[in-house]
């Protein structure tokens, strides 16, 4: 009988999947084992279960609304010109980070891991979603900033470092997102200090802003 006739290009690319392409997919299925194995507080019967009331209240802790509601209050409260100049930019920089994020992940549109309990403190439509990890990104924003512009101790340096790890941690082990959302979003806050750093709001720069305050 006559030669089968050629399979057309793009036949030919879907039967040979790219190195790039399997190279991803296994680094995905490790991620998705990997996070359900460290994910060790999802539930009260989970290997630390007992620590999960614990991991909730760091939940909590890195959670927008605290760090909202707080800044807020102090640059209400606030006589310090410097001071509120630097409230300003954190309240700046926190919204700036919510809708970068929330942006992302309808973007994305990457859901939970299956291991996770819809238990979670505060949520909003597009907090369905995992990717990326909105309280790592904020550890990270908040961790750069409060280093780079508070005068403080080495001891509380490092608890404010530690507080940023152990909030991205607990991510994993509430179940709450794979270990990619909590790396993509520790990156992505470290570089949006720098966007805050380059669009800081002054008097000079903003002075009808700062009239109001």
């Amino acid at each position: 009988g006559s030669a089968a006739a050629p399979l057309p290009e793009e036949d030919c690319m879907k039967l040979n999947p790219s190195f790039l392409g399997i190279a991803l997919s296994s680094l995905l299925a490790i991620d998705l084992w990997a996070s359900k194995r460290l994910g060790v507080c999802a539930g009260e019967n989970s290997a630390w279960g007992s620590a999960r009331p614990l991991m909730k209240v760091i939940e909590v802790s890195g959670h927008g609304i605290p760090w909202l509601l707080g800044t807020f209050c102090g640059l209400c409260q606030s006589d310090s010109s410097a001071a509120r100049e630097v409230l300003l930019n954190l309240l700046f920089a926190l919204l700036l980070d919510l809708v970068l994020v929330a942006v992302l992940k309808g973007l994305v549109k990457r859901r939970r891991p299956t291991h996770n309990k819809m238990d979670m403190f505060v949520t909003i439509s597009v907090d369905k979603y995992s990717f990326p990890s909105g309280h790592a990104t904020r550890a990270a924003l908040v961790c750069r900033f409060l280093l780079r512009h508070l005068v403080l101790a080495v001891p509380l340096r490092v608890l404010v470092v530690l507080w940023a790890l152990i909030v991205s941690i607990s991510r994993v082990m509430l179940g709450r997102h794979n270990m990619t959302d909590v790396l993509f979003g520790l990156v992505l806050g470290y570089a949006l200090y720098s966007v805050v750093e380059y669009c800081w709001l002054s008097p000079l720069s903003v002075p009808a802003l700062f009239a109001l305050w």
